[in-house]
């Protein structure tokens, strides 16, 4: 007869890590785009400093759909957190008021 009780909040299973092979490949040339962007506007292009700078709300976007997508996919403040660098509350008090 068993006698341990039924716990009261289900354990919720982790979801296995999606490997995709070329996101690191893929972020080292997006690395590379970006500073030859940089590189063409210091040799005198002015015009395209205003570009460059946007794209530093362009990437602070696609940071928050990421971790909107992650935190859909099932992965916790803390995992986010850890791979940033930050604490599992940085990292809520930052996303965690997106829809």
């Amino acid at each position: 007869m068993n006698t341990v009780k039924k716990p009261l909040t289900p354990r919720i299973p982790v979801p296995r890590r999606r490997d995709v092979v070329e996101n690191d490949a893929f972020a080292a040339f997006a690395r590379r785009i970006i500073r030859a962007h940089g590189r063409r506007v210091a040799t005198g292009d002015v015009e395209a400093l205003r570009d460059l700078v946007a794209l530093s709300s362009v990437i602070d976007q696609a940071i928050t759909e990421a971790v909107i997508g992650l935190r859909a996919f099932g992965y916790s403040w803390a995992d986010i957190g850890s791979r940033l660098g930050i604490s599992r509350q940085a990292a809520q008090q930052r996303w965690g008021d997106r829809p």
